[in-house]
């Protein structure tokens, strides 16, 4: 610490780029700070730090980090706490450009594994990373306020932050319980045959299009008796709520009642909330994938038969590719992929979704006759995806009537409240029979699909384009249509594992099944930061497999 102190003072006035000698670990008192990477002058990115507390310094029981579950809830509530600090020190430092500038990972409503915090399984060590704008007059070193950040703006924010002594211990009980009711929840899932649970008094709304924090004086919901359940916690003890089982179901009710806020509420929850985001004890499938229509997206060797045949130009669509998909092409594509990745529950949304796939009405098949149209719709096939391969469906429908005949369950959405329906619709749809024959047999589709996976060049940068995709040596990657990606440090991993799986099998042909267990192995035994190289690990946060596939899904062919 003094002779980085000794060192500082010793630079100021000189030229910014002598900043660069101050690369490496000091000791400080508590914790050791590490200066990973310094930038090459005042207007660039920040340089970036981590510090390292000593698990027996840190001294937060063992209890809290021994399990994988309360370990990742662990660094969530320390991350937190550490990016609150840091943005209240930021900028007290002055100086041209960057100066002063300190930030940390701020993470949103999920609680996620992030490489900006990590706690040792083993020791409890505890470490955070960060970055911190040297500070210049124009471009020369002011050492005076690179001083005041090191050593008097930092370590209090590191010890409280960091040191057990210092947390709101309540708090961080409370996280730990929290994180032990959430596992509970995703156990009894598969034991109770349900996809999904939403407990009652769960705050569903959202405070608005672009903030994912709860809505404020929101109806809170409440299940209907019929499908209420009682799930048993650790710490909370009784939990009721709504168990949605496995099989069709279908969310149907009057526009702006709140069917696709419940769709996007499952569409979230294959991920843990924290405390007070209204959604803490609500519980989706994990492998639960959003599917919706994607037009123009590129697709590479898919065997598409399931839904799309005997298209009129004699293209093969048990080996279907294109640069430039169609609304129903697209949506085939994505379900294919979705099940070939492990995917058991689909959430669809009729808005979202190519009207053509979805449905054939009864006038459409007298005019147009069956084997004129090479399009099987989605309706023919759900209840054989489900008997057959597992996969469940939950569906939002506002106008398509028809799926009242395939659907195990039917909830209303009436003022943001759900109702079970399911013996009314289902006697209104006798009614109406459906005239159009359900596909049975065999579900016969190509799971073990090789592709073709590009080289990696020898130096890549790659730039994240928030939750809409990134660039690749300014080639681009839209991942726009995966909604279920959480923020830039997710899509920063997805980017990384691409990269990772290019430089070790590109140029080869490869089962997709093998390239997905390849990263997911990795990511299960080292963490996240091992999909970074060199001595700077950026944000990232950890991301599905699903994600992953759908990312190379995109990149590949291209």
């Amino acid at each position: 610490m003094k002779q980085l102190q000794s060192q500082i003072r010793s630079m100021d006035h000189k030229g910014y780029p002598a900043y660069k000698s101050l690369k490496g670990k000091y000791r400080f008192a508590s914790y050791e700070l590490w200066i990973d990477h310094v930038q090459g002058d005042p207007f660039a990115s920040p340089s970036s730090l981590h510090v390292s507390i000593s698990g027996k310094t840190a001294g937060i029981p063992a209890e809290c980090y021994m399990e994988k579950h309360r370990r990742i809830a662990l660094e969530d509530f320390l991350l937190r706490g550490f990016a609150k600090g840091v943005e209240k020190i930021s900028f007290q430092a002055k100086g041209s450009g960057k100066s002063g500038l300190i930030t940390a990972s701020r993470p949103g409503q999920e609680i996620l594994e992030r490489s900006a915090c990590q706690v040792g399984s083993e020791n409890g060590t505890v470490l955070f990373r960060f970055s911190v704008g040297f500070p210049a007059r124009g471009r020369s070193i002011d050492a005076h306020e690179l001083e005041k950040i090191l050593f008097v703006l930092l370590p209090p924010v590191v010890e409280k932050a960091g040191l057990y002594q210092n947390l709101n211990q309540k708090a961080l009980q409370q996280s730990m319980e929290l994180a032990d009711d959430q596992k509970a929840i995703r156990e009894q899932l598969a034991e109770k045959g349900l996809v999904a649970f939403v407990a009652n008094g769960s705050v569903l709304p959202r405070e608005s299009g672009i903030s994912e924090r709860p809505m404020k004086n929101a109806v809170v919901f409440q299940s209907p008796e019929s499908l209420e359940i009682v799930l048993q916690l650790p710490h909370r003890g009784a939990c009721a709520g709504m168990g949605i089982p496995k099989g069709i179901t279908l969310i149907v009710g009057g526009g702006y009642h709140g069917k696709s806020t419940l769709l996007k509420t499952l569409e979230k929850s294959v991920y843990p909330h924290i405390a007070g985001d209204g959604r803490e004890y609500i519980a989706t499938e994990e492998t639960g994938m959003k599917i919706r229509a994607e037009d123009g997206r590129s697709v590479y060797k898919e065997d598409i038969s399931l839904f799309i045949r005997n298209l009129p130009n004699g293209k093969d669509t048990s080996c279907f590719s294109t640069l430039d998909a169609s609304g129903s092409t697209s949506q085939a594509a994505n379900t294919i992929e979705a099940v070939e990745a492990g995917s058991r529950l689909l959430l669809i949304d009729e808005d979202t979704s190519a009207t053509n796939f979805m449905i054939r009405d009864e006038l459409m098949e007298l005019v147009i006759a069956a084997q004129q149209e090479p399009i099987v719709p989605f309706i023919k096939r759900v209840r054989q995806l489900y008997e057959e391969k597992g996969v469940s469906t939950i569906l939002v429908a506002g106008s398509c009537g028809a799926f009242f005949h395939v659907a195990d369950t039917v909830i209303q959405m009436d003022r943001y409240l759900p109702k079970e329906i399911t013996q009314e619709a289902k006697k209104t749809a006798g009614a109406f029979p459906l005239k159009m024959e359900l596909e049975t047999g065999k579900l016969e589709f190509e799971e073990d699909r090789e592709v073709f996976l590009l080289r990696s060049d020898d130096r890549n940068k790659i730039k994240v384009t928030g939750t809409d995709g990134f660039l690749i040596n300014k080639k681009s990657v839209d991942l726009r249509y995966l909604e279920q990606i959480t923020d830039g440090e997710q899509m920063l991993a997805i980017a990384k594992a691409l990269e990772y799986l290019r430089k070790k099998y590109g140029g080869k042909t490869i089962a997709m099944e093998k390239l997905l267990d390849s990263v997911m192995n990795l990511l299960e035994k080292h963490g996240i930061c091992a999909l970074s190289e060199g001595s700077v690990v950026p944000n990232m946060a950890m991301p599905r497999r699903l994600e992953i596939a759908g990312c190379l899904n995109r990149f590949i062919g291209r």
